[in-house]
């Protein structure tokens, strides 16, 4: 099902009533919308004076929908999300859990030669020099021991955005905007891995003690070039805009929903997820022996 994902950034008073989210007014108490949670995908909050009932709360974890809190920088902060969405938790975790170091190498190859495939397209349709990457993705090894994730990375934003552009975290403008595009995919990856019955923090490849989230970073990494795709389209319409406008969040926000291309099949990012992350479990059990990851239309 297609699920919605909805931004508020003005005071509001969120509760639950007839199965749905109502968004009051709260000096007022008048209505300005109302959505059945069960259409909800994903809940963005980006302003200090937002009430949530706990009702509501609890309403939106057991249908699995993404709470993401913004901070005073109106950049996402924290996610909420149930502590598991799958009948069979235990029996997954103890799969995962089980998965050998060298089916973790052959999966992150596939997750590298899938996200440099995608970065390729993106430089392609911009009309940018995208030659060098079908070599890069070509040479992925098993771990990708030769860092060809690294060296394609160089090239690609070199190319996508000016010869001295570093892409960081923490950088100069544009990386605002990618950051910003790139939590709110990450949060819905999480959102696909707990309800497939995973654990967020046991990834494939990324390990950090202080990162709950290192499967999540895993599984998006062939993700990232749609939001750049995205994040591209609001530069080139928007040259001089430094600001995460409220426009700016409300087109990244359709990522969930975009078209992509999954196991030969058209289907939106949310639910192209849905199957990247339940692929990878039937690799842990052995029914699979190929991540299905997402390819441009």
């Amino acid at each position: 099902m297609i699920t919605r994902s909805i931004y508020i950034g003005n005071p509001a008073y969120l509760k639950l009533k007839d199965e749905q989210l109502y968004i009051m007014e709260p000096e007022t108490g008048q209505m300005k919308g109302k959505v059945p949670v069960e259409d909800l995908g994903l809940l963005m909050l980006d302003h200090w004076q937002i009430t949530v009932s706990h009702q509501l709360i609890q309403k939106m974890m057991g249908n699995n929908v993404v709470v993401i809190s913004c901070d005073a920088h109106h950049l996402p902060h924290g996610i909420m999300l149930p502590l598991h969405g799958h009948t069979e938790f235990s029996d997954r975790i103890k799969d995962q859990m089980e998965a050998s170091e060298p089916l973790k190498k052959q999966l992150w190859k596939q997750t590298i030669e899938c996200k440099i495939d995608n970065q390729k397209e993106v430089l392609r349709r911009l009309g940018n020099y995208y030659e060098p990457m079908i070599d890069y993705r070509n040479n992925v090894k098993s771990g990708d021991l030769t860092n060809m994730e690294g060296i394609a990375a160089q090239h690609y934003w070199k190319y996508l955005i000016s010869l001295d552009f570093l892409r960081q975290r923490f950088g100069d403008s544009p990386n605002q905007f990618f950051n910003f595009g790139y939590s709110v995919l990450r949060s819905i990856v999480a959102r696909a891995i707990v309800e497939t019955g995973l654990l967020p923090v046991l990834g494939i490849f990324h390990k950090n003690k202080y990162n709950p989230y290192c499967l999540a970073d895993d599984m998006m990494e062939p993700y990232r070039p749609f939001v750049d795709w995205l994040v591209m389209d609001w530069l080139t319409r928007n040259p001089d805009t430094e600001e995460l406008t409220k426009e700016f969040k409300a087109h990244i926000l359709q990522i969930a929903t975009k078209d992509v291309k999954i196991d030969g099949k058209t289907r939106p990012l949310m639910v192209a997820v849905k199957t990247t992350v339940s692929s990878l479990y039937k690799c842990y059990t052995g029914e699979k022996r190929q991540v299905s990851y997402p390819e441009f239309l």
